[in-house]
This record gives C-alpha cells, structure tokens and sequence, in this order.
C-alpha cells in the first residue's frame, strides 16, 4: 500500500494557520519576523509563533520554522538566541538555507531536525545523499525537476518535499539575484522585490511580462507523485489569504483521495492565467503568464463560499469516554485518545426528582465537542438507579475533559529537545598585509577566451562541454577548473563526462556551483572550488565549506567590502572583480517564448530601456547584469581577497585579455553591491 504523503501548508498568519489545520493541513511552514525568505508576510512574533505550535500539536501537525535566508556575521548571535529560543518552543523542524546558519543551529541543538531548502539549489541524487550523510532529515530540491529526476532522489534516504501548487519564480531558487542589484532587495535574504513580474521584453514591446510565469499545479498529479515516494507536498504561499490556503488544501486532499480537485475553483481563488505543470513533465510549454482583471474579479465571488471549509475547528481525534455516576461519589468522566488518557471528577450526584440521568442524557452533553479537535467514539457508563445529574455540570465536565486531554496531546506532540549554549567556534585569523596585485582566476564561455586568459590567470575555470584535447594541449591541466553546467540535469552523464576528463588529461579541479556538484566532485576525488553561487555569506559558511573538502570560495557577490573585511576563516576567499553578474538562472528561456530561437536577440529590454544579455544553453539559461561589474581600481577595499574572479561573457580574445589584466571596460560599469549592500 503506497503511504499518502504529508500535506504541507504555508501559514503567513495567524489566520491561515488556522485555515490550513481546519481544512486537513498535516503540517504547517511558517516564519519568523526574522531570517525568513518571505519577510513580507505577517509572520509570528516569538508570543504567537509559541501559541501557532501549541494550535498546531493539538491537531498533531507538525511546524517547520523558514530560517531560510543567508545571514551576516553581525547576525549571528542573533540568528542562535532564535535558534535556541524557538526550540524550546518545540519547533519541529528548521527549514535552512545557508551553510553557516545549519551549521550554527546543530551546534546549539544538536538533535533538530533540518530541512534543506530549494534555496540550497538541489538537482541532483548525489547532492540529497550529501545532504543526508551531513545530518539533512529532508530536501526540497529545485522546482526545475522533472518526474524522473525527482523519482531518484526519493530513492535516497531522506525526507523529499515536492511543490504541487502555488506561485513559480522564473529563476531557479536560491539562484536569483535580480532584485538585489536592481533594488538592493535581496531574494536571498528574504527582501525579494518581485521583479520579474515586471515588464520585460525581447521585442521591444513594453507590456510584455517576458520573466513571469504562470502558478504551477501539481493536484492532478497528486497519486503520481505518491507512487514515485514524495514524503510532503508542499502548498506555496506565505504571502496570500487564508482562503487560498484552506482551498488548496481541501482540494489536494481531495487529489489525494483519488477525488478530482477542483480546478476552475483554484483558478478562482489565484492564479496568472490558469495553470501549468511546470517542469514535471519535461516539455516546458505554454509557462508563462500573468496576474489579468478576470483573475481578480473570480476571486471576489468565490471567497465567501470558501470560510465554510475552515469555520469550525477539525475533529482529527477520536476519543472513547467512559462515565462512572455512583451514589454517594463524585461523578467521574474518563477519556482514552490513542496512548492518552484523562479522567476529571465533578460533584456527588443527586436524587433524581424526576426523570433520572441515563446513558442517552449523558452521551448528548459529551458529544458536544463541535469547538474541539476531538469526536466522541465509543461511550460506556457505570451509573446507579435515581441519580441526576444536571446539563450544565455534564457540560462543564467535558469542558475540563477537552482541555486537559488538549494539554496531553500538545505535550505528547510538542518534541524536546537538548539546548546548549554553543556557538560553532571560528578561527582567530590573522591575515599579512597584501602587497601588489593578488591572483586573478577566470570564468570562461569560449575556447577563445581560455586560451587567452590563461597567460595571465592563475586558474582558467572552463565549461566541461568544450574542453578537448587540443585545448589540454594549450593550456596546463594543472591549470584548469572544470565548470559544470550551473543547473546539472543528467548527473550520471556528468559524472561519466568529469571522470573521463580526470582520467584521460588529468584535469582534477572542479569549480562547484551547487551542493550538486560537491557531491560529485568528492565523490569523484577532485579537488573543489567554491562558487559565488554557493552564497557563502558569513564566516561559518566559509568555515562549514573548508571542513567539507573545498579548497577556496568566491565570497557572496551580495556582500559589502566591510561584511569581506570581517570574514574570519582559512579558507581561501575570492571576489568576483570583473564581469556581467548574472541576475537569473532559469531552465525556460523567455527570448524563444517571445519571437522564437531562429529571431533570438540575445537580450532583454526592462522597462527602463536597460538591455539584459542573455546566454543560452540547452538546458539552462543566464540573465545577466546589463552593466559591467569593474573592482580593479578598488582592489584596496578588498584586503580580504585572496584572489579576482573575472567573469567574461561575449569578450573576445582581445578584450579577455585586457579584462584579466585589470583594464577598464569600455561602456557602463557597476560596483555591484560592494558599496550598497542589502536588505
């Protein structure tokens, strides 16, 4: 018999915490007012989120507090007195996205149950059985994977979580950096400024909403994603109403069933234009879509009919009651929840003047139970001749039955955990003054370009895809870094592809962009090189990384010059110097859903008239910064850096070697958010 999975809800407020356990919700997502990826919903106070926990494990649902943001060293102490703080609540589980932060939050409970985040970027089965064996209970991978990647991972020892219904980002989670360069809202710390909502176009139309899909639905392929092992489905949604969530779940508890869910209702209540599912299928059609007027106007309608779904508390519980009414003793009233029992005692019963109390009169006042989250089962009674027993006291009677046995089931629920006081412990660095110009290390698209930097680089970081032999013969394989495809979507090729490389020319470095390609890579025993994509944003993300095989990092490009200067870590640190960022990674191109690949102009126009190159590959694609980031001449207010990472995109041999010499570019350049920051 396939196991049903856990239906998982978003609570943005008190209100759709509600909503979400009254509709059928067998766990809950929530945040905090800090280190949340969605900082724009309501969120708990620490008071409520105790009083959310305590609703929740009287349903027995089970909540997992979002800390899925990257936090700042100057955050830190913060970031474990919440830690500590919100275990004691009885958390049931963390739900991480930053290195240092999963590492802080075992080191203060050593036992808590943490979950990867998508924003971990997960792609592969290698990175879920990395993530298992570092002491991960679940994964959420990325939701650019099809049925036949995901079905893998479930093969895996670990908790999977799937998302089946809510709102899609165009990039690829944990990836995005759009917000943060054009509005210093950083999709990473929680701040996401939503724009690729915005008009974006390929054609100069500028009504087009080229970056903005449709919300995806998985409800129908509900008993699909069951056979294949899904732990948890997850609703998306922190941020909307609480009669979104109550339908949501209704309905996918209905696809679960094997009931059809109700489709035009969703469509209803939100969506961009209908439905699409997403990347589960492969085809990655008709995708896009946006927030229209008739959307709006059906959710007016529809809502009222909506509350009946979550009026009234859920009765999961089924409780058998036993009463005992004696002569001469106080009425006693005993219930049995599963391994719980409660037994409350009342007064002495009297005389019966007139019609004396039976088992019916009794079952009618304790069946009453429509406020709680229990129904009456099974009912006995020992009751003497000529007793009576008034209403109200049988009612008071279940009332101190309700929630005393209440307070059993939330203990019974509420896990305990072991809480220290430790904060990881960082190295006491300190760091030789620098003198001259420091390493510079290049990010390569073309044959042309490695070979041009590699005069001057101290490591050229080459696509797997084009490197041959007659470029090993070129260039030192000593001195190459292999980079895999920033989104891996058939790990066993690339496995297969990095060890004939090793094997055959002796190129043995690869530059890691995910948990993905760590995985592969140690297991492969190459020697890694941290991405700035891995977001390491902290000193015990840098630290966290060194334990785990890496040789050196790029530090995150959302990070300032002071925040560089504060690292504490051996390990080797790197910043990006040069280049176009890239603002998006996303697995659907917005240039050939517009006019087509033959018509591909290689860019996007924003609202603003800026143009937005865009590099296109089979599987993934790269939206990038239309300015070009330039440190060279400030590398002063880099003491922290170890070396450059110059980033080319276009450049041909010429300007690659000017771009690794430290010449500046020609056009419009940015400090990026060296200076800025984020929020």
């Amino acid at each position: 018999m396939i196991r049903s999975p856990e239906i998982l809800a978003p609570a943005g407020s008190h209100e759709a915490l509600r909503a979400a356990l009254r509709a059928g919700a067998d766990a809950v997502y929530a945040g905090g007012k800090r280190f949340s990826a969605r900082s724009s919903a309501t969120n708990f106070s620490d008071d409520e989120l105790a009083e959310a926990l305590r609703l929740c494990h009287s349903y027995g649902a089970k909540l997992y507090l979002a800390v899925n943001t990257i936090i700042s060293d100057d955050e830190a102490p913060g970031f474990s007195e919440y830690i500590r703080s919100t275990s004691v609540l009885g958390v049931d589980g963390y739900i991480v996205q930053d290195w240092g932060g999963a590492q802080i939050i075992r080191s203060i409970v050593p036992d808590a149950v943490i979950h990867a985040s998508t924003q971990m970027s997960v792609h592969t089965a290698s990175a879920a059985r990395m993530l298992k064996s570092l002491g991960y209970m679940r994964v959420v991978p990325a939701r650019e994977l099809d049925r036949n990647v995901i079905e893998r991972i479930c093969r895996e020892d670990i908790e999977v979580e799937v998302f089946v219904h809510g709102a899609l980002c165009m990039s690829v989670s944990g990836q995005c950096y759009m917000s943060a360069m054009i509005g210093s809202r950083s999709a990473n710390r929680g701040c996401c400024g939503q724009a690729c909502r915005l008009p974006f176009s390929a054609a100069g139309n500028k009504s087009n909403a080229a970056l903005s899909l449709k919300d995806l639905s998985l409800l129908e392929k509900a008993e699909e994603l069951c056979a294949i092992g899904v732990d948890s489905l997850k609703i998306e949604g922190r941020m909307k109403r609480p009669e979104y969530v109550a339908s949501s779940v209704n309905e996918l508890k209905k696809a679960l069933d094997r009931k059809a869910p109700d489709m035009q209702l969703l469509r209803g209540i939100f969506s961009r234009s209908g439905f699409t599912d997403g990347y589960f299928t492969g085809k990655r059609q008709n995708m896009f879509g946006i927030r229209e007027k008739d959307d709006v106007t059906a959710a007016r309608t529809l809502i009222p009919q909506i509350h009946e779904l979550y009026r009234s508390p859920r009765q999961v519980f089924s409780i058998d009651m036993t009463a005992k009414v004696k002569s001469g003793e106080p009425v006693e009233i005993s219930a049995v929840c599963g391994e719980i029992s409660v037994t409350v005692t009342g007064e002495i019963p009297d005389k019966a003047m007139n019609r004396p109390t039976d088992i019916s009169a009794i079952e009618k006042q304790l069946s009453k139970l429509g406020d709680t989250v229990f129904r009456l089962g099974q009912l006995s009674a020992d009751i003497d001749d000529g007793l009576f027993v008034p209403a109200g006291k049988l009612n008071e009677l279940r009332r101190k039955l309700s929630e005393e046995l209440t307070e059993a089931v939330i203990d019974k629920n509420t896990p305990h955990y072991n809480v220290t006081g430790l904060l990881p412990e960082l190295p006491c660095v300190k760091r030789a003054v620098r003198e001259g110009a420091i390493p510079v290390r290049t990010l390569c698209r073309t044959t042309e370009q490695a070979i041009a930097a590699a005069e001057n680089s101290e490591y050229v970081i080459i696509p797997e895809a084009i490197i041959d032999e007659a470029l090993i013969r070129k260039i030192s394989p000593e001195k190459i870094i292999i980079s895999p495809p920033r989104f891996i979507s058939d790990e066993d090729r690339l496995t297969t592809r990095l060890s004939a490389l090793k094997e055959n020319f002796g190129t043995n470095r690869l530059f890691c962009h995910t948990p993905d390609s760590i995985a592969i890579g140690k297991a492969l025993g190459m020697k890694l090189h941290g991405s700035f994509t891995l977001n390491v944003f902290n000193s015990y993300s840098a630290e966290y990384l060194r334990m785990l095989g890496l040789e050196d990092c790029v530090f995150s490009i959302e990070a300032t010059t002071e925040q560089l200067s504060k690292v504490k870590t051996v390990l080797t640190l790197g910043t990006v110097i040069y280049g176009r960022l890239p603002l998006m990674l996303t697995r659907n191109c917005p240039i050939r859903n517009e006019i087509g690949c033959q018509k591909c102009s290689r860019h996007l126009t924003d609202r603003t008239g800026r143009s937005l190159p865009v590099a296109c590959s089979k599987e993934f694609v790269e939206i990038l910064n239309s300015d070009i980031l330039y440190m060279n001449d400030r590398l002063s207010e880099l003491p922290r850096t170890d070396f450059g990472l110059v980033i080319l995109y276009d450049e041909n041999a010429q300007q690659t070697a000017m771009a690794v010499s430290g010449s500046k570019p020609e056009g419009n350049i940015t400090r990026g958010l060296y200076y800025r920051g984020i929020e």
